[in-house]
């Protein structure tokens, strides 16, 4: 596809969207750039670059500076910040945006960052104001903030993807332009990696001395060799955490026994790094190999480099380096093993990156959960869902075991034009696609644990496959059978459903209000749910939809009331908050309910 045909599919996305809302009771009015940015926030999240977003406009002036905001994300560890302002014009055709203006978006949510951090945003603002909250979130945590970044989002075409970065209240603010192009690449490539290119020449002044082994008889190449310590704290400062999209986890903070070992190793004992450290692994679609300045075999360049192993090494380099500016990274020095991807099939290319990751890790344990597409029940949902058609004997579900499988399906059955759209929509559309972070939001929501869900998709999905499993490591519940896939999925059209029909009545912490709506059903009537009668129609009755629709706003209001001036996004990760939820009065249940036993 085509800049100029993404732009028009962009379009008429966010068109729907607006449309849908509109025809929604009682609705938050839906502003187009709230809806964009919306819409990339959300893209920008199920490609690693960014937290589980939220959507939160706020525009003002306070003395001379404007402020303005269109949404944020948290780490789940509260340790860093991405902040998001849209830049939305709904043009037609690809157009240029000048710096200048791109720029000055990125300024005025800079101020809005900066009054936060000294205290004097949230004592100016009404404490309705959905923007309050955040206020007092940043300017609780921001001493503990490692990592802070800013995205200027537009459907335009911007000369200049970053800024430079600036310094607030003592913390580095690196400033981002998400355009139309950039958003373009991630879609069109499928891997978001591809666009980091990594020259040695220019970060090192040199190719890296390496060993290198073809793998005439594998679908890798491999490589040894050592990266200067600036060198990859260089790199890190450059890209930040997509270097480490592929790594099962993100760094953990310097508190742990491991990573105070690396931080004291590089303050008192840098030459040593080398001898004491494992090392780090890394995963690269393309190596142009050089020579280096003794003329033995070099990496001049990596495409697509990934740390799967070491995240911790690299992030805990940057980040003692930040805190201890006086150590000499000149001095250190990184042991590396680089795996360059030769494989075609993106499938196979995430069960290896899986695997590196599990066997190659020894500094800080990896759970199975981290690891879990080879989990049979996993492989069992994903046989179930090729095999079982809908009631129009039609269509099927997709669930997505493998990051990017659904993609791989459409370019693998989608081979004329004809054939791509019938997929798209009518066999599998994009709306019958579940991935294993869903069904474990939509499961663990059916359970009564919107608290757990709250936490985040990686962290829910860690705690569901822990219920999952017995402790001996087998699967605690027997292996899906059609009836019970049957009935999953009845629950993620339960949700999904509810999901379409709330999101539009807030402006902000939908997700938690339909997450905790959907767990007062289960909580009130789950036992009386005929998930048959939803399967059949594959949809939920207008009664049904009104009784959600009757308790969103009061399911809101507990949570705004309950959390006592907290951001409801982190009130709604405790169990208290759920029992305020639970023990609350609600509007009686309708009893025409045609799922209702």
């Amino acid at each position: 596809m085509e800049l100029d045909d993404f732009l028009a599919q962009t379009q008429a996305e966010v068109q729907a969207e607006i449309g849908h809302r509109l025809g929604a009771p009682e609705g938050v009015y839906p502003y187009p750039a709230s809806v964009f940015a919306e819409i990339v926030m959300q893209h920008m999240f199920e490609i690693g670059m960014t937290f589980e977003p939220e959507v939160c406009h706020y525009s003002a002036k306070v003395g001379n500076a404007n402020l303005l905001l269109s949404g944020f994300a948290v780490s789940e560890d509260t340790d860093q910040l991405d902040l998001f302002v849209s830049l939305y014009d709904g043009v037609d055709k690809v157009l240029p945006i000048g710096d200048s203006e791109t720029k000055t978006a990125a300024e005025q949510c800079l101020r809005f960052l900066a009054k936060c951090s000294e205290g004097k945003l949230a004592e100016t603002m009404d404490q309705s104001n959905d923007a309050y909250a955040l206020a007092l979130t940043i300017q609780g945590c921001y001493n503990n903030l490692d990592q802070i970044r800013i995205y200027v989002l537009t459907d335009r075409q911007a000369k200049a993807k970053n800024f430079k970065a600036r310094e607030v209240s003592g913390k580095t603010v690196k400033l981002e332009v998400m355009d139309i192009e950039r958003l373009h690449r991630h879609w069109s490539e499928g891997k978001p990696r591809d666009e980091l290119v990594v020259n040695f020449d220019e970060v090192c002044g040199g190719a890296l001395p390496c060993v290198y082994v073809p793998g005439e008889l594998t679908d890798y190449d491999y490589a040894l060799t050592v990266i200067p310590g600036d060198a990859l704290r260089f790199i890190y400062e450059k890209y930040g955490a997509r270097l480490l999209e592929a790594n099962v986890r993100s760094f953990l903070s310097v508190t742990g026994k491991v990573n105070k070992g690396i931080r004291d190793t590089l303050r008192d004992d840098p030459e040593r790094f080398m001898a004491y450290n494992n090392g780090i692994v890394l995963v690269a679609d393309e190596a142009h190999l050089g020579k280096t300045s003794d003329g033995g075999p070099g990496i001049l360049w990596l495409r697509g480099m990934q740390i799967v192993n070491g995240g911790q090494t690299t992030a805990s380099i940057y980040f003692t380096k930040k805190r201890l500016p006086e150590i000499d990274l000149r001095r250190v020095r990184v042991p590396a093993k680089v795996i360059v991807l030769r494989s075609q099939e993106a499938v196979n290319e995430e069960v290896l990156i899986s695997e590196i990751s599990k066997y190659a890790n020894s500094q800080n344990s990896v759970k199975q959960s981290d690891l879990s597409a080879n989990n049979s029940f996993h492989i069992e949902m994903e046989k179930l869902a090729l095999s079982t058609y809908c009631p129009d004997g039609v269509g099927r579900w997709f669930y997505e075991r493998a990051a990017g499988s659904y993609s791989t399906m459409l370019a693998r059955e989608g081979t004329t034009p004809a054939r791509l759209k019938r997929l798209k929509e009518v066999v599998t559309p994009p709306s019958r696609k579940i991935s294993k972070t869903d069904l474990a939001k939509y499961l663990n929501a059916w359970d009564r644990k919107p608290n757990l869900v709250s936490l985040g998709s990686q962290k829910n999905f860690e705690r569901f496959m822990d219920d999952l499993r017995a402790p001996e490591g087998q699967l605690s519940v027997p292996l899906p059978d059609v009836v019970t896939y049957k009935g999953i999925i009845a629950k993620a059209i339960l949700f999904k459903k509810a999901h379409a029909l709330i999101r539009p009545m807030f402006p902000a912490f939908q997700g938690n209000v339909v997450t905790y709506v959907v767990a007062l059903l289960a909580d009130r009537v789950g036992d009386r749910i005929d998930f048959e009668k939803i399967w059949l129609k594959q949809d939920i009755s207008p009664a049904l939809r009104n009784q959600l629709h009757l308790w969103a706003p009061e399911v809101n209001a507990v949570l705004h009331r309950s959390s006592n001036g907290k951001m409801v996004s982190e009130w709604a990760k405790k169990p208290e908050c759920w029992d305020a939820v639970r023990l609350a009065s609600y509007s009686a249940i309708r009893e025409d309910i045609p799922e209702l036993r």
